[in-house]
């Protein structure tokens, strides 16, 4: 994993809006419309290429696929693992206790932005027999599509996201929930592999911790437990694999709401800490959120570890100001060592395939723009301002 040795380094989390006419293409492919299979293939591989370059001429230093050929989360269990099936009922509850204080809103929202045009129901699914690995040709595709758009390209690392263990159904079949959460990070870690091995970083996404923490009607005592199953069965499926090649990403979601309901991250960090990861990456940018830097100024940074704090979000399409990002970064390298902070965004901008995503795809490469811009700037001070920073230099 490169580090931000001489200059702040650039990247994102993954998901980006994927082009309409992809989206019709994967539309007809999940109604079981007629298309054309290899079309579609090539569509696939050529968006991929295009993202690639377009976060390139961004300014965007490590760079992944922008998940262009993946319907999305709710969709990921049922492609890649073995063992689950839809499960019957209403659809899962989300952010529950910010659906109770602000109905209005949540209606209008999730009939819209957020799920009004998404190409794949939410449909939850559930765990009824052992859990094993079958996607071994999505993830080959996905690695090979991704190497083909590095042609000509020099980034300074690249990397590819996957799903953790949390965020994986609901346990119909192991006897215990431990059981149940290492057997999915066992599936899963063939996954993991493929992607390490095939020489890119790993990010694992894991906005269910969050989750757990902000809307679980658990004790404290409780919440902490089951945060510490979920992070001990994703080293599970980690295990051999070099930390300097993982990146750990949670935050709250694709929510543009309230978000007074929102944990602190100074009650998950301890816990995030935990994880056998080179790099963890956490919303920083928005409103409720964006104070939290000083949560490092009494929880030390694990040596040999790197932060990605969001310092541009995905919850308004107001393009920040570079100057504005560049303290942000600032903030967070005077406390850690400028080294170790690579400048990131809150979440993915297209965590499902939709023709409605929250922020519009022109607003998301604006924003890009200005994150490297507040980099260079960033970069200015903490290396080319002599006494910027103090004893990190």
């Amino acid at each position: 994993m490169n580090r931000s040795s001489n200059r702040i380094l650039t990247t994102h989390c993954g998901s980006l809006p994927r082009p309409k006419d992809l989206l019709d293409l994967m539309k007809a492919k999940i109604n079981g419309d007629p298309y054309d299979a290899d079309a579609y293939a090539t569509r696939v591989r050529s968006a991929v290429s295009q993202i690639v370059r377009q976060q390139a001429e961004c300014g965007i230093d490590i760079p992944a696929d922008g998940e262009q050929g993946k319907q999305g989360f709710f969709a990921y269990v049922n492609e890649r693992l073995a063992g689950f099936e839809p499960n019957p009922g209403p659809r899962p509850a989300m952010f529950e206790a910010e659906v109770e204080e602000f109905p209005e809103y949540y209606k209008q929202y999730f009939s819209t932005a957020m799920l009004g045009a998404t190409l794949v129901p939410m449909v939850q699914f559930a765990c009824t027999g052992p859990v094993s690995y079958r996607g071994q040709e999505a993830v080959r595709r996905d690695i090979e599509n991704l190497k083909a758009a590095l042609d000509g390209l020099k980034p300074a690392d690249v990397f590819m996201p996957a799903v953790a263990p949390s965020g994986v159904g609901k346990n119909k079949y192991y006897r215990t929930y431990e059981e149940y959460m290492h057997a999915v990070a066992e599936a899963l870690s063939t996954e993991y592999r493929a992607i390490v091995d095939a020489g890119f970083l790993l990010q694992i996404d894991d906005p269910f911790l969050t989750e757990l923490y902000s809307y679980s009607s658990l004790s404290a005592a409780e919440r902490r437990k089951t945060a510490e199953t979920y992070i001990a069965a994703l080293n599970h499926g980690l295990r051999g694999i070099p930390t300097e090649k993982v990146r750990f990403h949670t935050c709250y979601g694709i929510n543009e709401g309230p978000r007074v309901h929102d944990a602190p991250l100074k009650d998950m960090l301890e816990v995030i800490l935990k994880v056998n990861a080179g790099a963890y990456s956490f919303e920083a940018a928005n409103p409720r959120h964006e104070h939290e830097y000083h949560v490092f100024e009494n929880v030390k940074l694990p040596d040999g570890k790197v932060i990605i704090p969001g310092v541009i979000t995905h919850a308004s399409n107001i393009v920040e100001h570079p100057e504005l990002i560049a303290e942000r970064i600032v903030r967070f390298a005077r406390l850690v060592g400028r080294e170790n902070v690579i400048a990131g965004t809150d979440c993915g901008f297209s965590s499902q395939a939709t023709y409605q995503p929250e922020i519009h795809p022109s607003v998301v490469w604006a924003k890009f723009r200005a994150m490297a811009e507040g980099a260079r700037l960033a970069t200015e001070q903490l290396w080319r301002r002599a006494g910027a920073i103090g004893p990190s230099q």
